[in-house]
């Protein structure tokens, strides 16, 4: 029998049932956030590449535009942050834009495809 002692791992200060049902509750709050120029929302669009939430209750999100030029790159990422701070769990939301991988069609949900009749 081995006399080490056994390697404690410190908890996460979220279980999995809050964790699943802030993710939720993010889901719901992304999808309110629309591209102007396309009737379908950012979350169903795929331009939401990783969203991470801290035992603290902070969240970055990973996000990109369909395109560069986008005219409201701009004010987006204030979109998603007011949106996400919706949520009373959420203790701050920070939104960074990425262009690496660069967004195309094959990002969009099934859903998001049949609204913009794509099928």
């Amino acid at each position: 029998m081995d006399d080490a002692a056994p390697i404690s791992e410190t908890p996460s200060a979220l279980s999995q049932q809050e964790l699943d049902t802030l993710t939720d509750k993010l889901i719901e709050q992304l999808k309110t956030v629309f591209d102007p120029e396309i009737p379908v929302d950012i979350y169903e669009l795929g331009l939401i590449y990783k969203v991470d939430v801290s035992d603290d209750r902070d969240v970055v999100i990973d996000m990109t535009l369909t395109a560069p030029g986008c005219p409201v790159a701009g004010d987006m990422p204030g979109w998603v942050e007011t949106a996400v701070n919706e949520i009373p769990e959420v203790k701050s939301c920070k939104v960074e834009l990425v262009f690496d991988p660069p967004w195309d069609p094959s990002r969009m949900s099934d859903e998001a495809k049949l609204q913009l009749n794509m099928f």
